[in-house]
């Protein structure tokens, strides 16, 4: 029976590529181009492909693949892939089409779970939003994440910031965030976390070599910078290691949403890039549980939600925040999608 090729997923390479290029990244552009023009040396791969159900731009199909020849160009075992990740050479059509050609099973294993990249450079934007929160209604913070990955923005407080002209954080952590900022600089609070914990459906742990490998394959070859930033967050993260449940997000959160919340706490909601891999049902629910467990925060449990997510129109990355007993939600910035850069709005 032949397979019928979805017009989405069929030009997601080029798409991805473009979106590559325009956010400074041409190396990975010309992989992924590549990959469009040598897919067919993959039947397992290009199967998946053609096959690809919903959004393939939602579910960062290019990058998945990208994240496996990364990997398969880590492990050394294809030189000549490895070298031109190395930025040795530039045979991009050579390189890639060995690598689908006789890693196909391999890269489309590695297609069936989606992206993590567990970007520490986002939690600029959600330590801005506690900030701003913070500066609202001075009160301590328990951090609820959904999609929280290797659990590695649970450790933002154990990290540094420089956000405009505003410093934040903890100044002798390895890891140090400075994206380039735009706008008026975010409200100088302090920020105390006393509790962080969070859910995925395959969480990563930062003690186990393999998962380490894989967070590092999702990182960009031609930006050492994020991948040395993400190496550093890993190491304080085994000796501080994050508080991530295996499950479903929608329940997860229905059960902390149900737990008694001390007076004095302010219980903050937060995900990154988690958005896009859900149904609309699933948002919808989520956005109505919100809103329930809204309607029951008062001054002294108040309850937020801090999301940075891609528009439904995917024009833009909002760092978005909704404050309850009030419902005030306001979009705070617009926002790089790896935390390169931040452009502040504030409420």
């Amino acid at each position: 029976m032949k397979m019928l090729v979805r017009s989405g997923a069929s030009h997601a390479f080029v798409r991805q590529a473009e979106t590559c290029r325009s956010t400074g990244s041409s190396f990975i552009a010309s992989v992924l181009e590549a990959v469009d023009r040598q897919i067919s040396l993959a039947p397992l791969t290009s199967g998946l492909v053609r096959a690809w159900t919903g959004d393939p731009a939602a579910a960062a199909l290019a990058l998945r693949v990208n994240g496996a020849l990364h990997a398969l160009a880590r492990r050394g075992s294809l030189p000549h892939l490895t070298d031109l990740y190395r930025g040795d050479h530039e045979d991009f059509d050579g390189a890639i089409a060995e690598a689908l050609s006789q890693q196909d099973a391999f890269i489309a294993e590695w297609m069936r779970y989606p992206t993590q990249t567990n970007e520490v450079a986002r939690g600029a934007a959600i330590i801005s939003a506690l900030m701003a929160v913070a500066a609202r209604r001075p009160m301590p913070f328990e951090l609820l994440e959904l999609g929280a990955s290797c659990g590695l923005n649970l450790n933002l407080a154990r990290y540094g910031y420089r956000l405009g002209s505003v410093k934040a954080g903890d100044a002798s952590s390895a890891v140090q965030i400075e994206p380039e900022w735009r706008g008026a600089d975010p409200p100088s609070a302090p920020v105390s976390v006393v509790s962080a914990r969070g859910v995925d459906l395959n969480p990563l742990s930062a003690a186990d070599p393999m998962h380490r490998e894989r967070l590092l394959s999702f990182t960009w070859a031609d930006q050492p910078a994020r991948s040395q930033r993400l190496e550093a967050a890993l190491q304080i993260a085994i000796a501080h290691p994050p508080q991530v449940h295996r499950g479903d997000a929608k329940l997860w959160l229905a059960q902390r949403l149900a737990e008694r919340q001390p007076d004095g706490l302010c219980r903050a909601v937060v995900h990154t890039m988690f958005l896009q891999y859900l149904s609309d049902r699933d948002r919808q629910d989520i956005a109505t549980m919100m809103a329930a467990a809204g309607g029951g925060a008062t001054a002294e449990r108040p309850l937020v939600e801090i999301g940075l997510e891609w528009t439904t129109d995917r024009r833009e990355v909002q760092l978005r925040c909704t404050r309850w007993p009030d419902g005030e939600s306001a979009v705070l910035a617009i926002c790089h999608p790896y935390g390169d850069w931040m452009e502040w709005r504030g409420f």
